[in-house]
């Protein structure tokens, strides 16, 4: 279902590789017509991604190891120029980056792919109550921590985290998303997941912005 990808660091150091995306993305379909944002990543440009280091079997040594998601991890320096790329492919009437987090579809807490733009998309981030990247994170820590306890398949998680993110919060969580920032450390903590640290990480890149 997912395409399986290598986390080669040689490839986010390499601008090129940007406008390489970019380009295959013009020659396949052009610019989509402007359209509002959706919290739903388009599957067509964003199915989704594993990395396969990351099994059921390997559990235990990375995605439930603490501190292991920082380490693969893909720098800003290659996240920001794939975002604003997909912004453009994407056609958002908004195309202000900051109103987006470039996303992993499947989380890096559940092995999704690090790097590969079929598991990135720009999500935006919209308001309190809405079905936003805040909400989306705090279903990330809540999953990851299911798969950790052994309560919930990896492959099941990353299955239904991929199809309608939505719908697993409704699942796990509740029916009304919590969209409000994880602002600190208090945000929580779920095996080897941080949402502090996705958001940290975000946060430090887009705050001259507000």
């Amino acid at each position: 279902m997912f395409t399986r990808s290598r986390y080669v660091p040689e490839m986010i150091s390499n601008r090129r590789w940007i406008g390489l995306v970019a380009a295959a993305w013009m020659l396949a379909g052009g610019v989509a017509a402007a359209r509002g944002a959706s919290p739903l990543p388009d599957p067509a440009l964003t199915p989704g991604a594993i990395n396969p280091a990351v099994r059921e079997a390997t559990i235990g040594a990375t995605i439930c190891r603490r501190g292991w998601t920082r380490t693969v991890r893909p720098p800003v320096s290659y996240t920001e120029p794939l975002k604003k790329a997909q912004i453009r492919r994407y056609g958002y009437a908004d195309a202000r980056p900051w109103k987006y987090e470039e996303d992993h579809l499947i989380p890096l807490a559940l092995g999704g792919s690090p790097t590969s733009p079929a598991n990135l998309w720009p999500e935006p981030h919209l308001g309190r109550g809405q079905w936003g990247s805040y909400a989306k994170d705090r279903l990330e820590a809540r999953m990851a921590r299911l798969v950790c306890a052994h309560r919930l398949g990896l492959d099941e998680a990353r299955r239904m985290i991929a199809r309608d993110w939505i719908s697993a919060y409704r699942r796990f969580i509740g029916s009304r998303p919590d969209n409000a920032p994880l602002h600190g450390r208090g945000a929580g903590y779920d095996g080897g997941y941080r949402p502090y640290d996705h958001w940290h990480h975000w946060h430090r890149w887009h705050r001259r912005d507000w």
